[in-house]
């Protein structure tokens, strides 16, 4: 998917969440903290729409926890609205990686808010581990989705 409201952007992937009413707050905006979720969704389907579910991961004995995430909103969401939400892998190394996020209104693809998350590779005994080593072939496949 190639989302262009107004910039050219890279190749990304789409997801689209419609807003609930136990996501916002007395005012009727969404809180921030479910963009966070939101992006964790996005990322998620990301990864299902690339072939390979996190899940598929969790059994080879992979977990990717995040280390940072971080939001700007440009302008409110609220009950009601439904957003895409745009996911792309922007950086990606042997044990580090980073996603990038873009929320637009999915019905006039106004921009409502952009951040990133970034992630390492752990086993299951909490040490940080290579995915080159432990699955090449998935290394590869994920190495090639930055370059696209």
């Amino acid at each position: 998917m190639i989302y262009a409201a107004g910039k050219v952007q890279t190749i990304m992937t789409e997801y689209t969440h419609k807003v609930q009413y136990y996501e916002t707050d007395k005012m009727g905006f969404v809180h921030h903290s479910n963009y966070i979720r939101w992006f964790e969704e996005a990322r998620l389907d990301y990864m299902d729409q690339a072939g390979y579910p996190y899940k598929n991961m969790e059994d080879i004995g992979l977990f990717c926890p995040v280390l940072a995430a971080e939001c700007t909103y440009k302008k409110s969401v609220c009950f009601g609205d439904t957003v895409k939400i745009y996911t792309k892998l922007t950086e990606y190394g042997n044990v580090r990686h980073k996603f990038s996020y873009l929320v637009v209104d999915a019905e006039t693809g106004e921009e409502r808010a952009e951040g990133s998350t970034e992630h390492c590779l752990l086993d299951v005994h909490g040490h940080v581990t290579s995915l080159k080593r432990k699955d090449p072939q998935l290394f590869e496949k994920f190495a090639a989705m930055t370059e696209e």
